[in-house]
């Protein structure tokens, strides 16, 4: 504890305050105080002084008690106290007052005394003064005696305090300004017809504590002020004078006319928002403020809020306690004020004042519009203009000269509804506000855009200019996938309209768009498409001069762009491929190729950017011809000529060869290609030559050897030689011609055979070759016999060869020599390397062989893991490549074969080695029983990480992502004593590396040491009969904390403690802990009794994070309100959200959803909570479901009244239903029985049509449907004493004229319990059920009222169930009523059913065919009086009723064309920032209509109004489209050139989604479906001759729901002239009313119910032909008729899948469609939050509800624990109020305080 001298210390416990005031510690012996003091304060406190006693003593005991006996209060002081204050005395009770000083143990005689209040009084001072203190506390004075004044003016006023209950003031100093205020009240004659006084309270959101009219008495406002609750917050002094110049000041919150207004503000520090607004808008309206500050007051802003002069309005006083100096002098201004204010305003009564009239728009732009009024009466000083867009925003005035009645509202935003309201300003008052709306129009757009002059990389772009227009956005993007994200923007100004947009990508389609700006608000744009041109392929391919082996290449240039050529040729199979770049040339020769191959030619551009589109072609080439012959002719003795058939001209040279068959040399002469013939010379005369002939290829190989012999004439012969074709063998002796036979010069796929020619007698050689293992394909070749050499090829690669040689002779074959050979192996790559090794790619190179090859084939697959082999074939010119989409940190075995012409060469092989994407140090820590944290070190590359747990024992998983500079995750929900495997995957973008794996365990249970069953808390009464299904929702925020959540589960702990039975026969319970992410701790079939239960609260652990309310309550629904969870029909669903901040997502929408379905929602809030939106959280009223407490500590003060509410809508035999906007207690029968349009199709016998007015929805029960439900489903706890029975619904033609049962219970013996019965044949209605004594009882009602229901009309009827009586409502008028007796209880174990016979028996019976659109049952008798029957056409008031569903505000007849699909837009322009507005006040509770079924998909709405923001978030991918049909295989295709490898892009984000466009043509039609609901008829023919009434068809099968059909006028015309119809025979019904009442009926009823009339009389003469009957309804469908003409469209459907994307271009803008459902905007990037901005002009002023019963305060402190019945003190004990600044602890002694 410290010790401050010299300044004022302050004590506090439960119900004592005392202030005490440090002096200089005197050191002595333990004495006596002396001096004993008192000095009154108020009629119920005193101050008590006493002087300090000499020597050291450690510190005082004060005890206060009451004379006559009772408790005593005692207080322990420090020694440095020489005062303190006593409050809460009785004026007229004697006191004993004892002070003791002590030192240790020891304790001195006590100084005492003995007070009365009223004998103090009696001997105080008349006049009233401030005593000033100083005893070592400085100058400051202690708190008053007593406030004499009293304003005694006959003048009255409305007096409304505002509160500053910010955080800054502290609780204790908030006890010195509720004394204020109590002696500030003291001095006014309060009452509800003197002047009246109200509070508010603020700080960051306003309440109001109560209204002027709240109290009629000075006591019971002052008791209030005793009890006002501390709110603490933040200070928005501007928002809560705006919210009392909205709430406070209206009729309905007692402020009267004609009486003076003053407003007082009591604050502490500056405002943290605009005050200037607000409290000109006071002053305007004729409030008097006066401001008084404390302390941290900024004395500049205080006299900025109150009214003039300042000196006499504006009070500033520099601490708390001397907050009461100012009292007298403020209520002395105010009383003398509210005096002259009074003489003004009866001086003002006399001139007239009202409001302007006739509001008038004129002159409307985009920007501005004019608003015209006429002139209010009297005389007015000025008129104030109020503006604001009537879907929010920060409201903004103009203010002109009374004389004036115009004006023009600028800076407006296009497109855009505001309200305006004009205010005419008087002297001394205000007029109420003339209001109207006007829409601003769109800003003009540019148009006739068109894109022009387009080339390969750019295109231009022109539009006609926009007048206004400020410049102009244009943004411009490919529309090719992967492209999207690359949109660039240009700015220009708004002289240019004309513009070149370059830098483009080839062949790519872009779309350009272009936004007319205003300043920085954009036009909606225009669009248009166009696709660049292609980089330009060569032209016009020539393929000539094909050979054997060659061929040659030309074509066209088109392009002075190209800077050279690629050329790939490669034949069929692929095994040869070849590629070379050649410079701007247009032909080219190709050789080296293989004869008879077809070969893929492919030639492509290569450009600056990129290369083009191959031209192609194919061809074939041909076979090397082998000579046809070869002659000699043109003998002489020393030559002859030789000629041959030429091959083709491009093959090659020609190689002549000679020799003289029996030795010599060899001669040759190399001859050109087309030579034909060659004249030998120089031979020797009659000698035999033998002429060999071959051709030379260009590839240096030759063809085959054609010879033949010739011999040179002897010098004496004349005959001329014969021709010598190659001679034929003869038979020869054995003989040896060949020596020394040698094979070398060995290749790969070739051998050299050499030999020695030892007899020159040999004609030819015969040569053999082989494999060593005796292939049976041999090769033999002929050699002349002067060759002593062969090449041998092609061969086999390393493979051993057998040769032979064998000489021929003219008479035959020598001996055959042979030798071995062995061929090469293929030579193959060398030197693998690896380079540019990624997480999933890298690079490898290797040398090429030196050998020629053809290409290289790469084979690579997993060395760990079962996978595909997979390889690839580059070019021969390549010995590198990047290899894609590997797996990372993998091993791959890599294998290179070079491709050579004898095959493929051994494997150049090696281990290559992705880099490993995945964490490292894996571990697990705080390893709990059911959760554990996963930690691993970050990845540097890291995008994302995939955390996996998987239960070993049961295979159940968890899985999440997080970011990749995560380096921790925790899961939670798991088993205890279980092996988890905890696997982590790494990600770089789309990349995932592989698991990283550990194995944990979770914690055992503890082993309990033996104890004690647990003491169960007993269910308190209350909850004995609670049966709910109830969810606990708990804040598990940052902002909580571990303590503070021990705290929650311990009330949760007393609340659950509280309820009766726990599982499925009783109340089930679930909890959900929500943060960022809910998490569901259990759900409600998990615990099945009351200790488990309470168990698994005490065990919840905290989590952590942000607060997201909303997600959370969708969760609670989605998650845990099915029947997977445990939920029960039937029974009610309560929820309790717990939270002690402000949601970060919205919890609006979701709450209203929830509430509309039923669910009870109970909403507390702690500390920093916004109250408004736990109003919005929770159900209604709001009283009974929505808390709010200081702190964790306060939770005690709600839990009481918490559980009782939780447990009577536990309880209820009524559940709550949300219907017409409001909650109340009843039953959705509609819902119950499954006729809605989500569930109606499963329910046999039913089919959905259209209702009254063609838009409700109705079914209908056909014949013998016989629909029904388990009673315990509808009605669990039985039926309320008192409750109306609510139908709307139509009696059909078909409806058999005979008793039935609109709807009864039945028991489980099929006995009916209560029910209305109608009988269509004797018109009469029934009801009935069992008394309480047992009895069965009925009523009946009949006449020309109830009749009427019977016509074939929709009506509407409530029956009215009440102790005494039940009363019959038709169509909203009462048409009858009859005595009961109070009603007994149904029993739950029977059915419940709709239309069922009266001649029924068993559970098997027969029902009436009968239309119903509406099924209520209501716990109250008030509700028929409140409907207002707008669903009958007849009755229903435009002005009262609620709009009808799916109703369309615009003609559809213009309807244009629908267009094809537009393309993506561009994104929009990020709008200006905009000002967080004020939260509005709540409004009244409008009627809600009920609501309508979701219809089928309708046609798309027009497109809504451009938002404020036009840049727009990334949308979200589409849908992936369906896998086209796969097509013809096509030829081989020519590989492409291996570009260098690109760096992997990261994603690029999806287009921005663009104004939408037309909407396509409509796609081919689906599946019929089974019939649904008729559409609306036709357009009406000709009316035909009447038909005979046919008999009703069949009942066909149950058809699907079909499509719903337009809203159409013809709907509305149609239900009106059933209601003229139904008027009409009603008319000719009266006219035999007394006939029929004549005959004679005798009634008879299986259930003693009275019965139909009797048979009726002798037919009468055929009256006049009555008006045409409505329609018949349609049976079920029968076999399939002639097609009839198309019927309009069907109501709007359920929303279908996403579509596939369409494909075209952009179709023309389309003119509007009609105004579709409210559009959900795009925002942009959320801004910052603006600092609030003023509050709106005030709203239409609604009609004063009832006044509701006074609620409990929502805080409570000690002093107004009274309200709860807890914590009140005794009459005659005092209580010490604290008042004090929170500096100092208090130490408590005795038990007695």
């Amino acid at each position: 504890m410290k010790i401050f001298q010299c300044k004022t210390q302050y004590w506090l416990f439960p119900t004592v305050l005392a202030i005490a005031y440090v002096c200089t510690i005197v050191q002595a012996q333990v004495a006596s105080p002396t001096r004993l003091r008192y000095n009154v304060l108020s009629h119920d406190s005193i101050q008590i002084s006493w002087k300090a006693p000499r020597g050291k003593f450690g510190g005082y005991k004060l005890l206060v008690s009451p004379a006559s006996g009772g408790k005593t209060n005692q207080l322990n002081l420090q020694n440095t106290a020489t005062k303190a204050i006593i409050q809460g005395l009785m004026p007229d009770q004697n006191y004993t007052v004892q002070i003791i000083a002590y030192n240790k143990d020891k304790e001195s005689k006590p100084a005492q005394g003995q007070f009365r209040i009223k004998d103090l009084e009696k001997r105080k001072e008349p006049k009233p003064r401030v005593k000033v203190v100083d005893k070592g506390s400085g100058n400051k004075p202690s708190v008053p005696e007593e406030v004499k004044f009293f304003c005694q003016t006959p003048a009255i006023a409305d007096i409304v305090i505002l509160v500053d209950g910010s955080w800054s003031i502290g609780r204790f100093n908030f006890r010195l300004v509720r004394l204020f205020l109590e002696n500030l009240v003291t001095a006014f004659d309060v009452g509800s017809e003197k002047t009246r006084i109200g509070l508010a309270q603020y700080s960051g959101d306003p309440r109001i504590e109560w209204h002027l009219n709240a109290f009629s008495t000075k006591d019971e406002v002052i008791e209030a002020v005793r009890n006002l609750p501390y709110k603490g917050g933040n200070t928005l002094t501007g928002l809560a004078l705006n919210y009392i110049f909205e709430n406070s000041f209206k009729p309905e919150a007692g402020a009267r006319t004609g009486v003076s207004k003053i407003g007082i503000l009591i604050t502490d520090g500056k405002s943290q928002d605009d005050i200037i607004p607000p409290s000109r808008n006071l002053r305007e309206s004729g409030v008097e403020l006066f401001a008084i500050g404390v302390k941290n007051a900024d004395e500049n802003e205080l006299q900025e809020i109150a009214s003039e002069p300042d000196t006499t309005h504006v009070y500033n006083v520099a601490e708390f306690e001397l907050m009461h100096t100012v009292v007298e002098s403020l209520t002395r201004t105010v009383c003398s004020r509210v005096e002259e204010q009074d003489r003004e305003i009866k001086a003002s009564a006399l001139a007239t004042t009202g409001p302007p009239t006739e509001l008038i728009t004129s002159e409307v732009t985009a920007r501005s519009f004019m608003v015209n009024w006429t002139h209010a009466p009297g005389k007015v000083e000025k008129y104030r203009v109020v503006y604001y867009p009537t879907r929010g925003g920060k409201p903004d005035e103009v203010v002109v000269d009374g004389s004036i009645s115009s004006t023009v509202l600028k800076n407006l935003m296009s497109l855009t509804e505001y309200q305006v309201a004009v205010f005419a300003i008087y002297p001394h008052t205000a007029s109420e506000g003339l209001r109207g709306a006007e829409t601003t129009l769109a800003l003009p757009m540019a148009s006739n855009l068109e894109l022009y002059d387009v080339t390969e990389n750019s295109l231009r772009a022109k539009w006609n200019a926009v007048a206004g227009a400020s410049g102009y956005l244009i943004l411009y993007a490919p529309l090719t996938e992967g492209l999207a994200g690359d949109e660039k923007e240009m700015k220009i100004g708004e002289t240019h309209t004309d513009i070149q947009l370059s830098g483009l990508l080839p062949n790519t389609e872009y779309t350009v768009t272009v936004y007319a700006m205003f300043g920085e608000e954009a036009s909606d744009p225009v669009t248009g498409q166009e696709t660049t041109l292609p980089l330009s392929p060569p032209r016009n391919l020539r393929i000539s001069n094909v050979g054997s082996n060659s061929a040659r290449l030309a074509w066209d240039l088109t392009s002075r762009m190209v800077t050279g050529y690629r050329i790939v040729y490669n034949n069929a199979d692929g095994t040869e491929i070849n590629e070379v770049e050649v410079d701007p040339v247009t032909t080219f020769p190709l050789k080296g190729l293989t004869p008879l191959t077809e070969y893929n030619v492919a030639i492509f551009s290569i450009y600056d950017a990129g290369q083009s589109e191959p031209l192609t072609g194919i061809f074939t080439t041909e076979e090397v011809p082998a000579q046809q012959y070869l002659e000699i002719d043109e003998v002489m003795t020393d030559s002859f000529r030789v000629t041959w058939h030429p091959l083709s001209a491009d093959e090659g040279q020609h190689k002549l060869m000679w020799i003289p068959v029996y030795g010599g040399k060899t001669e040759e002469v190399i001859l050109k290609e087309d030579q034909d013939s060659y004249v030998i010379r120089g031979l020797e005369p009659g000698t035999e030559y033998e002429v060999s002939l071959l051709t030379v290829l260009d590839d240096g190989s030759e063809s085959e050897v054609v010879t033949a012999v010739g011999t040179t004439l002897d010098s004496a012969w004349t005959e001329p030689a014969t021709t010598i074709v190659p001679t034929r063998p003869v038979t020869s002796v054995f003989r040896t011609g060949i020596r020394n036979l040698v094979v070398d010069d060995e290749t790969s796929s070739s051998l050299r055979v050499k030999w020695d020619i030892s007899d020159s007698s040999v004609q030819q050689f015969r040569v053999i070759y082989l494999t060593a293992q005796g292939d049976p394909a041999e090769e033999v070749v002929m050699v002349p016999g002067s060759q002593n050499n062969l090449l041998l090829k092609p061969l086999l690669s390393d493979t051993e060869y057998k040769v032979t040689v064998t000489p021929i002779y003219d008479d035959g074959e020598g001996v055959s020599v042979s030798a071995p050979g062995k061929t090469l192996p293929l030579s193959g790559p060398q030197n693998l390397r690896v380079s540019e090794e990624w997480y999933n790619r890298l690079r490898i190179t290797w040398d090429p062989p030196s050998s020629p090859v053809k290409g290289y084939r790469i084979v690579y697959k997993p060395v760990s893991v079962a996978g595909p082999t997979l390889e690839t074939f580059v070019g021969a010119n390549i010995n590198t490549i990047l290899i894609t989409n590997l797996l990372s940190g993998m091993d791959y075995n890599v294998k290179i074969f070079a491709s050579q012409a004898s095959g493929f060469s051994d494997a150049l092989t090696g281990v290559v080695k992705t880099l490993f994407l995945g964490v490292t140090n894996l571990r697990a820590d705080q390893i709990q029983m059911t959760s554990l944290c996963a930690q691993w070190q970050v990845h540097r590359h890291a995008t994302a990480y995939r955390i996996v747990i998987e239960s070993i024992q049961d295979t159940q998983k968890q899985e999440s992502t997080v970011g990749g500079g995560t380096n921790r995750h925790c899961f939670y929900g798991l088993q205890p004593d279980s092996q988890y495997k905890i696997s982590v995957y790494t990600k770089l973008q789309e990349i995932e590396g592989p698991s990283v794996s550990i194995m944990e365990k979770t914690q055992p249970l503890p082993t309990q040491p033996p104890t004690f069953p647990p003491t169960i808390p007993p269910a308190k009464e209350v909850c004995k009969a609670a049966k709910a299904d109830l969810v606990f929702m708990v804040d598990g925020s940052w902002s909580i904390g571990d303590e503070n959540f021990n705290k929650i589960t311990d009330f949760l702990y007393n609340t659950v403690g509280a309820l009766n039975k726990i599982g499925a026969d009783g109340t089930q319970v679930a909890m959900v802990q929500f943060t960022d992410d809910p998490r569901t701790e259990f759900k409600l079939d998990t615990y099945k009794t009351k200790e488990t239960l309470l168990d698994a609260i005490k065990h919840i652990s905290y989590k952590g994070g942000n607060t997201k309310t909303g997600k959370a309550i969708k969760h609670v629904r989605d998650t845990l309100f099915n029947a997977e969870s445990g939920t029960r029909r039937g029974i009610p669903k309560v929820i309790v959200v717990i939270t002690d901040g402000r949601s970060q997502d919205d919890v609006d929408k979701i709450s209203r959803e929830m509430q509309s379905d039923g669910y009870s929602i109970f909403a507390i809030g702690v500390a920093d909570a916004d109250y408004s939106e736990l109003v919005n959280i929770g159900s209604k009223p709001s009283a009974r479901h929505v808390f709010f407490v200081d702190d964790f500590d306060a939770f005690r003060k709600i839990e009481d009244e918490l559980i009782t509410f939780v447990c009577e809508t536990a309880s209820a035999t009524c559940p709550l239903v949300h219907k017409d906007g409001l909650d109340l207690a009843g039953f959705k029968m509609m819902e119950r029985f499954g006729l809605v349009e989500k569930d109606f199709s499963s329910v046999e016998g039913v089919s959905m049509e259209p209702g009254t007015f063609n838009v409700y929805p109705c079914y209908r029960l056909h014949k013998d449907a016989l629909v029904s439900q388990p009673t315990k489903y509808l009605h669990p706890e039985g039926l309320p004493s008192d409750y109306t029975i609510s139908f709307l619904f139509r009696i059909l033609p078909d409806t058999p004229e005979e008793p039935f049962a609109l709807w009864e219970i039945l028991n489980k013996n099929s006995d009916p319990l209560v029910g209305v019965i109608l009988d269509n044949g004797g018109k009469t209605l029934t009801y009935f059920n069992y008394d309480y004594s047992g009895d069965f009882q009925t009523v009946t009602f009949e006449g020309p009222e109830i009749r009427k229901i019977f016509y074939g009309s929709f009506h509407k009827l409530h029956i009215v169930v009440n102790k005494t009586l039940a009363k019959v409502v038709i169509d909203c008028k009462q048409v009858g009523e009859r005595a009961i007796n109070a009603s007994a209880n149904i029993t739950v174990d029977g059915v419940e059913v709709l239309g069922r016979m009266v001649r029924s028996r068993g559970p098997n019976g027969n029902s009436v065919p009968f239309q119903l659109q509406m099924f209520d049952i209501v716990c109250s008798t008030s509700w028929a009086n409140k409907d207002k029957c707008c669903e009958l056409p007849g009755l229903r008031n435009e002005e009262t009723c609620p709009e009808l569903p799916h109703s369309c505000s615009c003609s559809e007849t213009n309807k244009g064309a629908l267009g094809p699909a537009g393309p993506p837009g561009g994104p929009g322009l990020r709008g200006p920032k905009g000002q967080q507005g004020e939260q509005g006040p709540k409004g009244p509770d409008g009627p809600r209509g009920e609501t309508g079924p979701p219809g089928p998909q309708g046609p798309p709405g027009p497109q809504g109004p451009s938002g404020l923001s036009i840049q727009g978030m990334p949308g979200m991918p589409g849908e992936k489209g369906e896998k086209g049909e796969t097509g013809l295989p096509g030829p081989q295709g020519i590989p492409g050139g291996i570009g260098s490898p690109g760096r992997d892009g990261s994603p690029g984000q999806r287009g921005f989604p663009g104004k939408d466009g037309s909407s396509g043509p409509p796609g081919p039609p689906g599946p019929i479906g089974i019939p649904g609901a008729p559409g609306v008829p036709g357009v009406t023919g000709s009316v035909g001759p009447q038909g005979a009434l046919g008999p009703p068809g069949v009942p066909g099968a149950k058809g699907e729901r079909g499509e719903r059909g337009d809203l159409q006028s013809q709907a509305m015309v149609r239900a009106v002239a059933r209601q003229v119809c139904e008027q009409l025979i009603q008319s000719h019904m009266a006219r035999y009313t007394a006939i029929l009442n004549q005959i004679p009926s005798h009634s008879s009823s299986v259930r003693t119910v009275q019965g139909p009339p009797g048979e009726p009389g002798r037919p009468g003469s055929p009256g006049t032909p009555g008006e045409q009957g409505p329609p018949g309804t349609p049976g079920f469908p029968g076999n399939a008729g002639v097609p009839g003409s198309p019927g309009e469209r069907g109501l709007t459907g359920v929303k279908g899948e996403k579509g596939n994307p369409g494909i075209g271009s952009q179709g023309p803008r389309g003119p509007p469609g009609p105004a579709g459902p409210a559009g959900e905007s795009r925002p942009g990037s959320p801004g910052p939050p603006g600092s609030p901005g003023p509050r709106g002009a005030p709203g239409h002023l609604g009609v004063p509800g009832p006044q509701g019963p006074s609620g409990q305060p929502g805080y409570c402190d000690p002093s107004s624990c009274s309200a709860y019945g807890v914590g009140a003190p005794h009459p005659d004990q005092p209580e010490f109020t604290p008042v004090q600044d929170e500096l100092e602890a208090m130490e408590l002694w005795g038990s007695g305080i």
